[in-house]
């Protein structure tokens, strides 16, 4: 598709995105779900599938770009998903492996916003509080989600008002490509919470667990044993750390539940702790940018392999879920192990 010369400045990662699908050619499923309307130009969300399109095997969601000044986690899924498309062209072993598993990306749910170096779209919306779906109790004024303008931060929209176009594009491609699966799990990159990276999963409206907290604990558990040395995530729920309105995996997770199809759908959020960028180049803090994204070159390459691992673990997990899933008397320990960890 030909843009006009500015797309290169505003939004190179659409560039990016499109180059890799020309590349994947007739080894992708690719495209465009809906397009956003932002200075008199239409920007694409794409869709990206990879390997079976069979409903009875297991699937792994790629999200990124919800948060449009989150630029990173666009960039570390299309990072991911060059090395994915180069090993389509040489590696029989990984066409071998998409046989039984579908892999889905979008990695950039938000262009508007990505555009504008916004945190919510063109609309002023955050498509993180825009669920249909309250907290239970006392929630961080603002944070937590506001009805109040659109010119403050995190605002959820108006009420009764229907979900913004990108929010309800995420509800479309998921319930067709992970919630028709018999397993799936789904990872949202973000940035700049904290001086760690935290992986978080349901729940962010309520401080209780969620059912699958015993998957999550396996989850946990069998990438500690695998990578030792990948120590730097914390994993927890995200109503550890403050709970939300309108949070876009919670809605979907529990509608999921609600489905009674008996299968599994595990949400999380990869949290890229961006105040540890910072604090390494405190000149980051005068930028807007900075304060969400790796500035220096060397540290925008490190944070682009860092994640990497994580993410083709997703990949092998549920393509083995199987092998590690708890049942009966396991669950139930991994339960009461999930609880006493993260609720006492």
């Amino acid at each position: 598709m030909a843009y006009p010369p500015e797309i290169a400045q505003h939004l190179p990662e659409l560039l990016q995105l499109e180059s890799l699908i020309e590349r994947g050619g007739k080894h992708l499923r690719a495209r465009v779900l809906t397009e956003i309307t932002v200075e008199e130009h239409q920007l694409p969300i794409w869709c990206i599938e990879i390997g079976s399109a069979a409903n009875d095997v297991p699937a792994v969601g790629y999200f990124g770009g919800v948060h449009g000044m989150e630029r990173i986690g666009t960039q570390v899924l299309l990072a991911y998903l060059h090395t994915l498309v180069e090993r389509l062209h040489w590696d029989s072993g990984f066409h071998q492996m998409l046989e039984r598993v579908r892999l889905v990306f979008v990695p950039m749910l938000n262009p508007g916003g990505l555009w504008l170096s916004t945190r919510a779209n063109p609309s002023g919306v955050d498509l993180m509080r825009n669920a249909p779906v309250d907290a239970s109790g006392s929630v961080p004024f603002l944070v937590g989600g506001q009805r109040i303008s659109k010119h403050l931060p995190w605002y959820r929209g108006a009420v009764d008002e229907p979900l913004q176009p990108e929010a309800a594009t995420l509800f479309k491609i998921v319930r067709e490509s992970l919630h028709s699966a018999p397993f799936s799990l789904a990872m949202d990159c973000h940035s700049g919470f904290g001086f760690r990276d935290r992986i978080w999963f349901p729940y962010a409206r309520v401080d209780q667990p969620a059912p699958n907290l015993p998957d999550a604990f396996a989850v946990r558990a069998l990438f500690n044993q695998t990578y030792p040395h990948h120590s730097f995530y914390i994993m927890e729920p995200q109503s550890v750390s403050y709970t939300t309105h309108g949070d876009l995996w919670d809605c979907l997770y529990d509608e999921y539940l609600q489905s009674g199809k008996g299968g599994t759908f595990l949400p999380f959020t990869l949290e890229m702790g961006s105040w540890l960028w910072v604090k390494k180049n405190p000149r980051q803090f005068f930028s807007w940018i900075g304060h969400f994204n790796p500035i220096l070159p060397h540290r925008l390459e490190r944070v682009l392999r860092r994640h990497l691992t994580l993410l083709d673990f997703l990949l092998e997990a549920a393509v083995s879920h199987k092998g590690w899933q708890p049942e009966g008397e396991l669950r139930e320990t991994y339960m009461a192990l999930g609880k006493e960890r993260w609720y006492q």
